[in-house]
């Protein structure tokens, strides 16, 4: 009976640890089929940014009944994919790095590994602004276009409930279509929970692109985006 017990703790551990494990962060550019498996080649420039979300905080909007969250991310020139994804929580042992974005609620709760939500993200560009001066005083009042959405991806770990609710976005440049063209410009990343409801613990989210693209940045807040690209 208690060899039972411990088998089940041990595989319990390993699933746990499996769930939290974050794999490369790959491009659709290149796909290639091998021998039946998807093969992808890893972005090249990826930005992560930490955040924590406090039970009871304010949304920066309520849109449609859901509490939206937003970062904000200056792309300096354009880009032929960007690949945008969000875990919650954020998985153990992975660090912050001193090039990374940190949230000031994650700074000071970076000690709660358990809270987490279900992920639900959205990918926009404002329209208009194309200069870095411009992005502090256009953001708010700037018509925003939505590039992308995703609830749920099986490509990334699962949450500690076993469920696989994080979020993936991959957008390839269009030139037929203007709301996929991935031009200079100030995008944001929307962010809420699938079911209505409040949207609480740590996460990781990560942009990245298949090319190196200088002086891409992300922020809080659209005054912070100039402070950051100089970061």
């Amino acid at each position: 009976m208690i060899k039972n017990v411990v088998a089940v703790a041990v595989c319990l551990a390993t699933f746990i640890a499996s769930a939290q494990r974050l794999g490369k962060f790959s491009a659709d550019a290149g796909k290639q089929s091998v021998m039946g498996k998807e093969v992808r080649v890893p972005y090249t420039d990826i930005k992560s940014y930490f955040g924590y979300i406090k039970p009871g905080s304010a949304p920066d909007e309520t849109k449609n009944g859901k509490k939206m969250y937003y970062m904000y991310v200056w792309i300096p020139v354009a880009a032929p994919e960007i690949g945008v994804r969000m875990v919650s929580p954020i998985p153990e042992g992975f660090k912050p790095a001193d090039t990374d974005y940190l949230s000031a609620d994650y700074s000071t709760n970076a000690s709660d590994t358990k809270s987490y939500f279900d992920t639900w993200v959205t990918f926009e560009r404002a329209e208009g602004i194309l200069k870095i001066e411009d992005v502090a005083a256009k953001a708010k009042s700037a018509k925003w276009i939505t590039i992308d959405s995703n609830d749920d991806s099986g490509e990334l770990p699962a949450q500690p409930s076993g469920s696989k609710y994080n979020s993936l976005i991959r957008v390839t440049s269009s030139t037929s279509d203007p709301t996929k063209s991935l031009v200079m410009g100030l995008y944001r990343i929307g962010f809420t929970t699938y079911k209505k409801g409040e949207v609480q613990g740590s996460f990781l989210a990560q942009i990245g692109a298949p090319v190196a693209l200088p002086g891409i940045a992300i922020a809080a807040k659209p005054e912070d985006v100039s402070k950051a690209v100089k970061k």
